[in-house]
């Protein structure tokens, strides 16, 4: 196994996490800067109200990316699993 299979292979690897992960950071940082704005024009300062909307809009992000994700998940490890005899030998 080369270093330039190693680096092909790390390189997949971190594009993967990136796309799968993705989705749901953008999702729950986005929510959680409208509920700061909203914290900070109202002069509410609850610790909890920033945890409940993020949770919830999680849940939805992955109800609705998750068959998407477990297809780029699938296909990543296909690819992984079909390359083995290269990796090894």
């Amino acid at each position: 196994m080369s270093a330039e299979m190693v680096l092909s292979v790390a390189d997949q690897s971190v594009m993967a996490i990136l796309m799968i992960g993705g989705p749901l950071l953008i999702i729950s940082l986005v929510v959680g800067l409208v509920v700061s704005i909203f914290q900070a024009a109202t002069q509410i300062q609850e610790q909890t109200l920033a945890f409940i909307p993020k949770i919830v809009a999680t849940l939805f992000g992955l109800i609705l990316f998750g068959p998407w994700m477990l297809s780029k998940m699938l296909t990543f490890t296909e690819t992984i699993f079909s390359h083995l005899t290269n990796f090894v030998g």
